[in-house]
């Protein structure tokens, strides 16, 4: 429907009106001119057989409040605590986060708004910042299915702010499905943290096919140059780490990430994990690394099943139940749902040898089965 207060006045109008009442005009003819609909002009047309005198198309917008004013206080008691936090240069942030918000005033106050009505504060308000355009990765790594690569790294942030002392974040994130298997924060980041981080994947969801790391010591003895002063005896990759050497007794691959840019994919989910975390330990006045672990539980609980992936487009994660699949010769294995629906020829399955069979049998165990092991399995 057009906004006629726009385009024509109040005497325009009720002229052509009335020459339609005394018939010198057709109705089409005023439609046109008009651009309005049959039932618009009907509406027009009754309004000025009413009163014609008094008729007029313009009128004043008089809509009550979309908000009380318990939510209107709300959010701007959270936008007041959001500019404190980007204000604080010890703090890591520097753009307003007012999704968190909306999820905030929901979860706490129970208070449904829009972001829209967010932002809308905030610019009236002097808190909004614009966020800053992003560069594009122009390196990644691509699977096909669930297990065949999972990224593991480490952050080091003040997480808590109110703990006066940076924390580090271990995480591991399966690169097809986007689910993050595992996180924990520690005090110090150490080979042992490490490997209960492989020890928690490993016996929950089973072993993947490779495993995607930087070039940190933990996971790879990396040699510097020559020098005239010295020579070294022991290259790059001679000495295996004992992380690594967890990963080969396991008989997982490890590959390393040339540049930081191949490792967005781990990067984004802890910016988005520092950007959720720091806000909710500022705001619960955080200072232990327990109650921080809570608080990361339910945010990577959020992040896996409730939030829909930007590249996934799934608020589910691609990681699908097991079910029991019986071969030709009578051997059962566990199969993802959604990978088994990729087979194409499942009678191949039955061609299976006995030392295959006993591989697929060690991993029952777990509850979780990567499409990725059994495409290993038939390839052994």
């Amino acid at each position: 429907m057009s906004h006629l207060h726009k385009w024509f006045t109040s005497d325009r109008v009720k002229e052509l009106l009335e020459r339609y009442s005394k018939r010198e005009i057709v109705r089409t003819y005023i439609q046109e001119i008009l651009r309005i609909g049959r039932s618009r002009f009907f509406m027009l047309f009754k309004q000025y057989t009413e009163d014609p005198q008094h008729f007029t198309i313009q009128y004043e917008r008089n809509t009550p409040p979309r908000i009380s004013k318990d939510i209107e206080q709300n959010i701007l008691k959270e936008l007041t605590i959001e500019k404190e936090i980007i204000q604080n240069k010890e703090i890591p942030l520097k753009s307003y986060n007012y999704s968190f918000i909306k999820d905030r005033l929901k979860k706490e106050y129970r208070q449904k708004v829009s972001v829209t009505t967010v932002i809308r504060r905030a610019k009236e308000h002097g808190s909004y910042l614009k966020k800053p355009k992003r560069s594009s990765h122009d390196r990644e790594v691509l699977t096909r299915y669930v297990g065949e690569l999972i990224q593991h790294d480490s952050s080091y942030h003040l997480w808590a702010p109110a703990a006066q002392e940076k924390w580090y974040l271990i995480t591991s994130l399966d690169d097809y499905s986007r689910l993050i298997l595992y996180a924990a924060l520690v005090k110090k980041e150490t080979t042992w943290a490490h490997i209960l981080a492989l020890q928690s994947v490993l016996l929950r969801y089973g072993p993947p096919y490779c495993y995607y790391v930087d070039s940190h010591s933990i996971f790879r003895f990396v040699q510097g140059r020559d020098s005239l002063w010295r020579k070294h005896h022991i290259l790059t990759d001679e000495a295996t780490p004992q992380w690594k050497q967890v990963l080969d007794d396991c008989n997982v691959k490890v590959t390393y990430a040339l540049s930081p840019q191949a490792k967005w994919k781990i990067e984004r989910p802890y910016g988005w994990l520092q950007d959720r975390l720091i806000r909710t330990c500022v705001r619960e006045d955080i200072a232990e690394i327990k109650p921080a672990q809570q608080i990361l539980r339910q945010e990577i609980y959020r992040y896996n099943y409730r939030q829909v992936h930007s590249t996934t487009q799934e608020k589910r994660s691609l990681f699908r139940e097991l079910i029991e699949f019986r071969t030709n010769n009578g051997t059962t294995y566990l199969l993802q749902g959604r990978w088994e629906a990729k087979m194409q020829d499942q009678r191949s399955l039955g061609d299976l040898r006995s030392r295959r069979t006993v591989f697929c049998s060690i991993v029952l165990s777990s509850p979780r089965l990567s499409g990725a092991l059994l495409e290993r399995a038939r390839s052994a």
